[in-house]
């Protein structure tokens, strides 16, 4: 007897292959499904980089038809242009430094594949993420870290709260990328040594800067200054820096310069040397928490400002719809735009999107 419907989500390489054929194997009755996300150029169907390109749909297909399961694609590019590129584009204009990856994952990958879960009458959606889920007794569903650190996508996941986790499930999260390719091989998945796809799909071989001339951002010229406001020489657009950068500044100096920060209202690009990189808190915004709140009061946990950041002790202040971050000790390049994830110990607590280095006036 079949066991429930749930949707896998079928991105065309090795984890979600894998995560089909597990279900499959266990008696569920699973449909594959697809995002089709953005135009992308016709590409050879070997060594595909970008995440969902038509090569992607087509080994994702080849998967399904061999597991014998129902498989779909779905026209997602308009959500996709409206919930990832365009803000993407507008937080590198103002400066920021955006991770349109935890954006994908909270409004599409989940989100709309919830929707899309019900509409089929499936309980849940299924992914090939690196995570892990655990339930507890009284109903409550936690996040935690999948065990191989080199995998571990957690930091993309922070968004998603409990009730959401009650209808997703990571089948290959507590495993290692090469457990999950040896049951790909064993089971004769014609993706088992597929490269791995990059993190930025969109983006493909080409440069941010390029990225956004080519969607119509022009590249206005500024002023490189000093923290003093003395003028150190002219950038390209601020869409071409970012906080800790060092090279390709093209400024002189008798000791090395980092973009300390960047200012969008006056087309500055702040530089220093690289003690000035280094904050001792951060202001986030926009804070989420798998329990639904933060734990009550002042609260200590580590906090991880970039996907493959190690993490940095910190005592966490909840101030309305903001959060100040005070690390222990100084974090190099604390990054406008970029997300702040919490954790205590293996265990994701939630986080937000940095709005500034520093802390918020007492």
């Amino acid at each position: 007897m079949k066991k429930d419907r749930i949707l896998a989500a079928m991105s065309g390489g090795v984890d979600s292959s894998v995560v089909a054929l597990l279900l499959a194997r266990d008696g569920w009755d699973v449909i594959g499904i697809s995002m089709d996300l953005h135009e992308a150029p016709e590409v050879p169907r070997e060594g595909d980089a970008a995440c969902y390109s038509l090569g992607d749909l087509y080994d994702a297909r080849r998967v399904c038809d061999l597991l014998k399961i129902p498989y779909y694609v779905l026209n997602m590019r308009d959500e996709f242009r409206r919930e990832v590129i365009d803000p993407f584009m507008k937080e590198y204009r103002a400066g920021r430094t955006p991770n349109p990856c935890v954006l994908c994952n909270e409004h599409l990958k989940f989100r709309a594949l919830l929707r899309k879960a019900d509409e089929l009458g499936a309980v849940g959606v299924a992914t090939g993420h690196y995570a892990v889920i655990k339930k507890e007794t009284d109903g409550r569903h936690r996040l935690f870290a999948a065990p191989d650190s080199s995998k571990d996508q957690s930091y993309f996941l922070y968004s998603l709260d409990s009730d959401r986790l009650r209808r997703i499930m990571f089948p290959v999260g507590g495993m290692s990328k090469d457990e999950t390719r040896k049951i790909a091989s064993d089971a004769g998945l014609p993706v088992h040594e597929k490269k791995e796809s990059q993190d930025i799909c969109f983006v493909s071989d080409e440069s941010y800067a390029t990225f956004m001339k080519r969607n119509g951002i022009k590249e206005e010229k500024g002023r490189f200054t000093d923290r003093e406001g003395n003028f150190l020489g002219e950038h390209k657009g601020i869409v071409n820096y970012t906080v800790g950068q060092r090279k390709g500044l093209g400024v002189s100096s008798r000791e090395p310069l980092y973009v300390v920060s960047i200012d969008a209202e006056k087309n500055e690009v702040v530089l220093g040397p690289q003690t000035g990189t280094f904050s001792d808190g951060a202001v986030v915004t926009c804070p989420s928490f798998v329990a639904g709140a933060p734990p009550s009061g002042e609260f200590r946990a580590t906090a991880r400002i970039r996907y493959r950041h190690p993490g940095a002790p910190c005592t966490v202040r909840v101030a309305g719809d903001r959060l100040d971050v005070r690390f222990d000790t100084p974090q190099k390049s604390v990054t406008p735009g970029q997300a702040l994830v919490l954790y205590s110990e293996d265990e994701v607590l939630g986080g937000g999107r940095i709005e500034c280095a520093g802390a918020l006036p007492s």
